[in-house]
């Protein structure tokens, strides 16, 4: 196998590091132990966490051990963000969140074998603590000039908002869950975003100071779209990997979506083929770009690793039953469910006529469209051709008793839903 830092690189994944010569070292001598936080802000990870629970998996089959830190001291507290102080939630609730995280977390990893991941919850030491041995025993080593000089809290403290004490200690929380990691399982490399730069120099301190050791930071590249925006957002919001936030069906149709300007390097940062397989696609995107055989294998490996094969080929399906390339009704409820979830909707009832329902889910702008659509043979209820304008929703046109897949033209898609 490549180097695994030299693979990082090549993959577009490293920002900066403390010193790479060192770390290099380190992990060739390995193996390593390595650990990334997530903390409980939300009830599930969205895309945005795959970059580092996919390094977490790339540096485990490389050799090294992992250790994954379920914040749920810090997930009390809150990274500061870059704009708004954040709400706190109850004890009770991030508790909870903890528990779906880890469930979501468990499968990149291996728990068993010489390098068996371990995973960690930083309120089993937090929470013990007093404030008085908070202070004296952590706080001490931390300076005031530094933690101002932190480009996230340089920023609130400049916004109208400015920024708690709370959030401001979130530094420390975190530079004190490396040194008890270190104590506890021998980690010597903490890996995070590149926003989180300064936290993660925060643990590196802490030890050197405490400890008299040197330890390893990796932060790593945030991934943007070519456009500037950020990665990680559709019109609805976040991408979870939560299917009851996100279904598989969203979850694939963001990935195929992918720009082709994107698709390469996305390829890169969060799927495992090869170099070979990659650059294969890359010729495929600037050759063939209509084929989208990049995005298709981008959305199927992803869909995959998040849902499993079962659920990418119920997606496939749907995709093609949509525009008529399929069969509706062999599509179970989940699957149909979410492949309509992201169209616009109406309201309908047997009896319902179907040009009102046209109408009602915009596919057309009033009665008259929807007639000259029906006369020109271009409107579908279940990819089947309307032939008449008194046509009238029947039992059997309710999928599952519910969904009902309208279609003018080609491409052009809503549903009638009873509600």
């Amino acid at each position: 196998m490549t180097d695994i830092l030299d693979e990082l690189q090549w993959r577009g994944l490293v920002a900066q590091t403390t010193d790479e010569a060192a770390l290099r070292s380190a992990l060739a001598e390995g193996p390593i132990t390595y650990y990334v936080g997530f903390d409980p802000t939300a009830q599930s990870l969205h895309v945005g966490h795959m970059v580092q629970l996919l390094n977490m998996r790339r540096l485990q089959q490389a050799g090294h051990r992992p250790l994954a830190l379920v914040g749920g001291a810090t997930g009390l507290i809150g990274d500061p963000r870059p704009t708004t102080e954040r709400s706190m939630n109850s004890r009770e609730v991030v508790a909870g969140w903890v528990e779906r995280i880890r469930a979501q977390i468990e499968p990149f990893l291996s728990f068993e074998g010489d390098n068996a991941a371990v995973m960690v919850n930083n309120l089993d030491w937090t929470a013990p603590m007093s404030a008085i041995d908070f202070l004296r025993d952590v706080g001490k080593h931390f300076r005031m000039g530094t933690m101002l000089s932190k480009d996230i809290v340089a920023r609130r403290l400049a916004s109208d908002e400015g920024l708690s004490f709370t959030e401001f200690s979130y530094q420390i929380l975190q530079g004190m869950d490396y040194r008890e990691l270190f104590q506890r399982h021998g980690c010597t490399l903490q890996m995070g975003g590149n926003d989180q730069w300064g936290n993660l120099l925060s643990g590196v301190e802490l030890i050197r100071k405490t400890e008299q050791a040197s330890v390893h930071a990796l932060a790593t590249t945030l991934i943007t779209k070519s456009d500037g925006s950020k990665m990680g957002k559709s019109e609805g919001g976040a991408v979870w990997l939560d299917p009851e936030l996100t279904s598989p069906y969203a979850f694939y149709q963001y990935w195929l979506n992918t720009a082709d300007d994107d698709v390469v390097h996305y390829l890169k940062v969060f799927t495992f083929r090869t170099r070979e397989e990659i650059e294969a696609l890359a010729v495929e995107v600037a050759e063939r770009p209509f084929a989208r055989a990049a995005q298709r294998a981008l959305a199927g490996d992803l869909t995959t690793l998040i849902h499993g094969q079962k659920a990418t080929d119920g997606v496939i399906s749907a995709s093609q039953a949509l525009f008529g390339r399929g069969e509706l009704r062999d599509l179970d409820e989940a699957t149909l469910r979410g492949a309509v979830s992201e169209l616009d909707s109406t309201p309908v009832a047997v009896g319902d006529l179907v040009v009102d329902a046209f109408v009602g889910s915009r596919l057309v702008a009033s009665r008259g469209a929807a007639r000259r659509a029906i006369a020109e043979g271009g409107a579908y209820v279940n990819n089947v051709k309307v032939t008449s304008e008194e046509q009238a929703f029947t039992s059997d046109d309710l999928l599952h008793g519910r969904y009902a897949v309208l279609r003018r033209g080609k491409k052009t898609l809503a549903v009638a839903a009873v509600s």
